[in-house]
Order: structure tokens, then C-alpha cells, then sequence
């Protein structure tokens, strides 16, 4: 199988070389057009925060990974980017990369959610842009199923793996129902932003942020349908807020044990969650210590994070059994379409030298004998195809290796001379 694919992730550039070459919509749209007019007859590509992916079979034997290279970089118009920052895969390499990136073992957060959604997303759009033949439908069937079996049969997904995840899975089990509670993120860096659309996700009550530069909490507010608080007097509101998540870059406490008591005071002394999430911490750890106040800080958290990703990393031996399964059973169904033509060609060949020899005879039977020497000669035939055709099934249902598989086949049709029409002729 001629799948040919190359990457850029994670683990092969920096954040800036991969922000580089991302591609958005309409840059995909854009660049599969082109790949089909001068490299692929179908494929597909992939485009993420931490990878730009590009697969498919070639129209010509002679493409090569430096063609897809330069092709990527000379589009993006990339000066600093080199052969080196490429992962290469070739047929059942790369069906076992596509497998382990949707199953989320190759992603920099073992397990990550997203990726199935937006490796399908991915698929979607190569069968739109009627990129997808009925060779790569086929991978798309068997990616998906590889995805789904990873977060149906293994636990590789379970567990919050970022603080800011952790946080808000935390808070779950302090407030069984969030859609009746209030929150405030303080800072708007990555992980306060994180940390919001988390919660905006799980459906809370009300949600506020606030942050020094009021530009971008009104970005962030309008993506995830927040509040707005001015950073100068959102102290002054503390006493609204059930959940508070702290995430600021501030050198120094935002928030005192004092300011956490009058707060308490102003909610009738009502539980409140204090999630300090930033590094210096912003919330004085001594909050802990106050009636109805649930205090977290990032080591805290960072002990929940490191539990979870212990247990991920466990599962991956059993996404790799899914992923052998399912190369086993793509390429079974791969190498019956090369297997397939063979039998039937061995077969007719076959058929046909009894057709020959029986007519050459029949006359000197009678009719009733024909019949019977029609019905012996096609159960020797039979008899004599049945262990070679056995084997050439064994051969698609067993093999990954499609070359291995083409050349069992090239022997068989040599052994038995199914190509040459010469034999068994006096």
C-alpha cells in the first residue's frame, strides 16, 4: 500500500514552527485542490495546534518526502524550516502514525480529548473537497474505530491532566450541579483561559473574568459568553462568587486572608472555592484554614495531575494492542484485494485446461459417462486448488506486510503459471 505521509508536531519543531504551518479551513481547502492536481490521487490532512500532517497515495512511483517538504514550506513561505523537522511514514508505518495520533498517544497530553474530533473533522473535509477514494475511506473507517476503541475500552482518556482541568474537575466534587453556581477566573493568561472555558463547558451558572488588560477579557469573554469585571474592583465583588480561580502573573498575593474573611462575612459564611491555579501563588495559603473555605493551590493540584497521567501512560500498552488489531484487520482486507484476482485467476486457469482436456475425450464416453467424468475432473480440480487457495487466504488475513503479501502472490502465480498461457498446450 503506497500510503505516503509526512508530519510536523511536537516532537519534531518548537511551538513556533508549528504555529508556522498550521493551516486553517480554507487553507486546507486550498492546499488539497493542489495536492490533488500534483501529487495525490486521494488523501487527506491534518492540522492542529501541535501537528500539520500530510497523507495520501501518489499518481507517480517517483514522489518523494522532499517534494511534500518543499511544497508545505514553499506555500507557507517558511525560510527556517527543514528536512529535519519532518517525521516520515510509508505505508504500514504510516496507517500505525494516523492510529496512534486518533487514539491520543502521540499527543504532547497523553490521551487528549480533542483529537478524535478533529482528526474527523479532517476526514470530513477530504470527503468534501471529494479528496477521499475508496482507498482512504477505508482508513477513515479504521481510524475511527481505533479512536472510539482507545476511549471505550481503555481509560486512556479519564483523569484530568492539565491544572486547570484539575481545578474544575475539583470543584465537580465539591458542587454536584454547577449550573446553579457562580464563578469568577481572575487572569486571562492560558491557564486562566483554559480554566474558564472549562467551566464554560460545564455549564456554569454565571460565569465572570476579569484581568489587567481589558482587551483581552473582552475577547476571551465574548468566545465563552463571560462577564466582564474591571481588575481594579473586582474585590469588590468577591462576596458574589461561589468558585473563585485565581491565575494572575502578579509577583506578589492578590488576595489576603483578611479580604477572604470579609468575603465569608458578606456570603453569610456560604462554602466558597478558592482554586490558586497561578505560580507565584495568588490567594494566601492561609485561607485554608477558614470555616466553609475550600483552598487548593497548584501543588495540590499538581498531585492530581501527576496521578492521572501515571494512569494514562499505564493504558497505553492496551491502546497499542487496539492498534495491532485493527492494523491486522485493515491490512487483512488490504491484501484480499491483491489475493482476491489471484484465486480467481488460478481457478479459471485451472477450469480451463479441464474444459480443454475433458473435450478433447469426451467423445469416447458415453453420455451418461460424460456427466460423470464432468462432475470427477471439476473434484479433482477442486481438490488440487483447495490447500494453495486455503494458504493465499491465510496470506491476506495474517499479513501486515504488503510487500510480503505481493511477493507470496507473485510465486504462487509463477508456481502454478497462471500468466502463462503456454502451459499444459501439446
Amino acid at each position: 500500500m503506497n500510503l505516503l505521509a509526512i508530519s510536523i508536531n511536537h516532537h519534531t519543531a518548537p511551538v513556533s514552527l508549528r504555529e508556522a504551518v498550521h493551516l486553517s479551513t480554507e487553507e486546507t481547502r486550498v492546499f488539497i485542490d493542489e495536492l490533488k492536481e500534483k501529487y495525490f490521487s486521494e488523501g487527506f490532512i491534518i492540522s492542529t495546534c501541535n501537528r500539520t500532517e500530510l497523507y495520501g497515495i501518489p499518481k507517480e512511483a517517483g514522489t518523494s518526502y522532499l517534494e511534500l517538504e518543499k511544497f508545505l514550506v514553499e506555500k507557507k513561505a517558511i525560510t527556517n524550516l527543514t528536512d529535519e523537522h519532518f517525521q516520515k511514514f510509508f505505508a504500514c508505518s504510516a496507517l500505525n502514525h494516523l492510529f496512534k495520533v486518533i487514539a491520543g498517544i502521540d499527543s504532547m497530553l497523553i490521551g487528549d480529548n480533542q483529537i478524535l474530533g478533529q482528526v474527523k473533522e479532517s476526514f470530513q473535509l477530504a470527503q468534501e473537497k471529494q479528496f477521499a477514494g475508496f482507498l482512504v475511506n477505508r482508513v477513515f473507517d479504521s481510524a475511527i474505530r481505533v479512536g472510539k476503541r482507545a476511549k471505550t475500552e481503555t481509560t486512556i482518556s479519564d483523569g484530568a491532566i492539565t491544572v486547570s482541568y484539575a481545578a474544575v474537575q475539583l470543584i465537580e466534587k465539591i458542587f454536584s450541579n454547577l449550573s446553579k453556581k457562580s464563578a469568577l477566573v481572575i487572569g486571562m493568561g492560558e491557564t486562566g483561559k483554559i480554566a474558564a472555558q472549562h467551566l464554560h463547558d460545564k455549564h456554569i451558572g454565571k460565569l465572570s473574568i476579569t484581568n489587567r488588560t481589558i482587551e483581552k477579557a473582552e475577547q476571551i469573554a465574548t468566545e465563552i459568553d463571560a462577564q466582564i469585571l474591571p481588575f481594579e474592583r473586582f474585590k469588590e465583588h468577591l462576596a458574589d462568587f461561589d468558585i473563585i480561580i485565581s491565575a494572575t502573573s502578579s509577583p506578589n498575593l492578590i488576595l489576603t486572608k483578611e479580604e477572604i474573611k470579609t468575603m465569608m462575612k458578606k456570603r453569610g459564611n456560604t462554602a466558597t472555592v478558592l482554586m490558586d491555579i497561578a505560580l507565584p501563588r495568588d490567594i494566601d495559603p492561609e485561607a485554608r484554614n477558614i470555616d466553609n473555605v475550600f483552598y487548593n493551590d497548584i501543588d495540590s493540584l499538581n498531585i492530581i495531575v501527576e496521578h492521572n497521567m501515571k494512569k494514562r501512560k499505564d493504558e497505553i500498552p492496551k491502546v497499542q494492542n487496539i492498534i495491532m488489531e485493527e492494523l491486522i484487520n485493515f491490512f487483512g482486507w488490504y491484501n484480499s484485494l491483491e489475493v482476491a484476482p489471484t484465486i480467481k485467476s488460478l481457478r479459471d486457469y485451472y477450469e480451463e485446461i479441464r474444459l480443454a482436456e475433458v473435450e478433447g475425450y469426451k467423445n469416447k464416453f458415453t453420455k451418461e459417462d460424460q456427466e460423470k467424468l464432468e462432475l470427477v475432473t471439476k473434484r479433482i480440480i477442486n481438490k488440487l486448488l483447495h490447500h494453495p487457495t486455503t494458504e493465499l487466504r491465510k496470506v491476506a488475513e495474517q499479513g501486515t506486510n504488503s510487500t510480503e503479501t505481493a511477493t507470496k502472490i507473485a510465486l504462487v502465480r509463477d508456481l502454478f503459471g497462471i500468466d502463462n498461457n503456454n502451459n499444459f498446450k501439446e
